[in-house]
């Protein structure tokens, strides 16, 4: 089994975002695609992790995010 995870470069790193899906909106901190599998086939997805305004983190689709409303 390979790596579980890596960086990707994404053009929103440390720019505020939203995550269509849910609404939330904070700053991308990083786009990792991991192997999100539990067994021995793998299944690797791009997740984008995004701190909101607590401070807490939350993960989405890498495709679910775009540019917050007040961004250009």
């Amino acid at each position: 089994m390979s790596e579980r995870y890596e960086y990707v470069p994404h053009r929103l790193l440390q720019r505020r975002v939203r995550d269509v899906v849910s609404g939330g909106e904070g700053i991308l901190m990083a786009v990792i695609n991991e192997n999100v599998s539990d067994d021995l086939t793998e299944q690797w997805m791009e997740l984008a992790y995004i701190r909101g305004a607590s401070g807490r983190e939350f993960t989405t689709a890498a495709t679910n995010v775009e540019p917050a409303p007040d961004q250009p």
